[in-house]
């Protein structure tokens, strides 16, 4: 089935859904919301992100959890690393973004 075809049934079956034409203005799912945080932030502050620790729905958006590296050190055990709280709307666009917490590698949550 073509892509025209399946958007013209989902409309006439569910007339609630607006069928997409030109640009996608579709939502952002939780994993493009992490790829789009990781990238968004990486550019704003310099750090390399070592992975996501949390993504959430917010009311109109994602709150995503970004963990960098802010400074390594041999040993690895003791690199700082922080945890950056982005927000982005529901298209994936950042927001805004704080750092929430700085800590070493190797210590272990309270």
């Amino acid at each position: 089935m073509h892509m025209a075809e399946r958007e013209r049934r989902t409309s006439t079956k569910e007339p609630g859904r607006r069928a997409q034409t030109g640009r996608r203005s579709r939502e952002t799912g939780p994993e493009e919301a992490a790829g789009n945080a990781c990238e968004r932030l990486a550019a704003l502050i310099s750090h390399p992100p070592e992975g996501v620790s949390a993504v959430s729905r917010s009311e109109d958006g994602w709150k995503v959890s970004v963990d960098v590296l802010e400074v390594p050190r041999i040993p690895d055990t003791t690199s700082l690393l922080a945890t950056y709280e982005v927000n982005l709307d529901g298209h994936g666009e950042l927001r805004e973004y704080r750092r929430v917490r700085r800590y070493r590698r190797g210590a272990a949550d309270d």
